[in-house]
């Protein structure tokens, strides 16, 4: 099946303690359902150094999201909106916003 949140998208939070915010999607896990979205879902870890130049430490980084609790930004209007699929006349199968019709893959 093919995925509707990919790398590189910018997706808004639906719910949990980010609900509202906005960020880029870093990785997508489809097997686990979640996703890696900057400056969401940040969590301290400790960690320890490891060579010269890594300084140990309490460091904040991102966890996976559930990909339910995300929503793709529709770049016409800015607002979260569902996707769908539809294919173009030279056969390729492309996502597009549901609300606005705008397609998402360049």
């Amino acid at each position: 099946m093919a995925a509707k949140i990919r790398k590189g998208d910018t997706v808004a939070v639906l719910t949990g303690r980010d609900k509202g915010k906005r960020g880029e999607v870093l990785s997508v896990n489809p097997e686990e359902g979640r996703a890696l979205v900057r400056g969401i879902q940040m969590v301290k870890r400790h960690q320890k150094p490891t060579g010269m130049n890594q300084p140990g430490g309490i460091i904040e980084k991102e966890a996976p999201i559930q990909l339910s609790n995300l929503a793709l930004v529709d770049p016409k209007s800015g607002k979260p909106t569902r996707v769908g699929f539809t294919v173009l006349a030279d056969g390729k199968k492309v996502r597009v916003a549901r609300p606005s019709g705008e397609v998402l893959d360049a």
